[in-house]
């Protein structure tokens, strides 16, 4: 089975968030898929097989599957692109959140995700202890999503995490108004094992709602300040979300299974 180490949300090598892209004929059983994104050791691993003239898409990070992820689906676009699909200027991903449709847009890679709700919810004593700051709100649905007083809090803001484990959520991010892009933002994940997302697409079907709704915008570049970094295009659609970004090949592998 091939393998693809590609780092999504960046032009440069090493920075953006790092997904493998296993691309097969069909799906290996479920347990050998983990044991492949437990090995990669990377936020996620996604596995592509084609079926006819679409391709299933499934995402593993090193502690269980997850239903939705963006880096890798990037990722995965990029592999396809390159390798599969040298003359297709889209691609159709089905997933466990439904129909992904990915588009090559010159230099960058758009992609039609579900939006997330913004359901307002009150900020509790176990979140403020978990964060270690007092935000100003926060809205939840699949992710919560906190937002802090300013560019700074979200920079160099040290949470619990293990105490951010224990929120009823998959992803929880925080966001501020950004001064040289349109929002800053940070993610951490380590109900999955990932102390903190480098890129995260997934979170911006949150995150890039609320900013174009406060800014008055229907796009708006977003900034994740992680150590790696990464930048994401975002456009509000209703109730869908496209976000495009840029990728780069590290390395190939073929895995051998016995």
């Amino acid at each position: 089975m091939k393998q693809y180490i590609v780092d999504a949300f960046t032009d440069k090598l090493f920075g953006g968030n790092p997904a493998a892209v296993c691309v097969a004929d069909s799906f290996p059983d479920d347990k050998l898929m983990q044991d492949i994104a437990s090995e990669n050791n990377l936020s996620e691993t996604a596995f592509a097989v084609k079926d006819g003239n679409s391709y299933r898409l499934r995402w593993f990070a090193p502690k269980g599957e997850v239903d939705f992820c963006g880096h890798a689906t990037l990722g995965a676009a990029f592999v396809l692109f390159g390798f599969y699909e040298k003359d297709s200027e889209s691609i159709v991903f089905e997933t466990a959140k439904g129909r992904i449709d990915v588009s090559r847009r010159g230099e960058l890679i758009e992609m039609d995700f579900p939006a997330y709700a913004l359901e307002h919810v009150e900020i509790t004593d176990s979140m403020i202890e978990a964060l270690g700051a007092i935000p100003l709100a926060a809205y939840c649905d699949r992710d919560i999503m906190f937002v802090l007083r300013d560019e700074d809090e979200v920079r160099y803001l040290q949470p619990d995490l293990e105490l951010l484990s224990l929120l009823d959520c998959a992803c929880i991010a925080v966001t501020a108004k950004g001064s040289e892009y349109d929002c800053v933002s940070r993610v951490f994940a380590p109900k999955y094992g990932i102390p903190e997302d480098p890129v995260t697409g997934s979170a911006h079907c949150m995150i890039a709602p609320y900013w174009c709704r406060r800014l008055g915008r229907d796009s708006i570049t977003a900034f994740q300040a992680s150590l790696r970094t990464g930048v994401l295009n975002c456009t509000a659609c209703g109730d869908r979300v496209k976000i495009s970004g840029k990728a780069v090949l590290f390395s190939t592998a073929d895995i051998k299974i016995r």
